[in-house]
């Protein structure tokens, strides 16, 4: 999921200006639930057309999970690796607000060749799913 608004800012902007290979893959289902939360919201609105803007100019593909409820499977997307270059970013932080509140840990690695090997993984995931919808601008 990615939620935070600096991160879906620095990711509209890198996706626009299409100077950098940037592909990814998210929990479908949760990040349709999130921008639902955010058109009934309001405050968070603002937020619909960026992750639009992002997912309509770079290849982020989604997989499907069910929706949560306590009793449900939990089959999410738990994974959070980041490739940039020669580091990976690796551990269970969310890039939410949420994530800052939780007892959730990211480590930064330089390690070039791990960086391919893990971004060979998520290649490998990403080519599992179809592509990540933009969310509609409607209500």
């Amino acid at each position: 999921m990615i939620t935070a608004g600096p991160v879906l800012g620095t990711l509209a902007e890198l996706a626009a200006e299409a100077r950098v290979d940037l592909r990814g893959v998210v929990d479908r289902t949760q990040m349709e639930q999130v921008v639902d939360q955010w058109r009934s919201n309001g405050r968070s609105a603002w937020k619909i057309p960026i992750l639009a803007s992002v997912l309509a100019h770079a290849d982020f593909r989604g997989k499907p999970s069910t929706r949560w409820t306590p009793d449900s499977v939990h089959d999410f997307m738990h994974a959070k690796v980041t490739v940039a270059d020669d580091r990976v970013f690796v551990g269970s932080f969310n890039l939410s607000r949420s994530g800052e509140q939780n007892a959730a840990n990211v480590l930064e690695l330089h390690h070039p060749e791990l960086a391919v090997r893990l971004a060979t993984f998520i290649d490998g995931t990403r080519a599992r799913y179809e592509r990540m919808p933009a969310p509609e601008m409607g209500s």
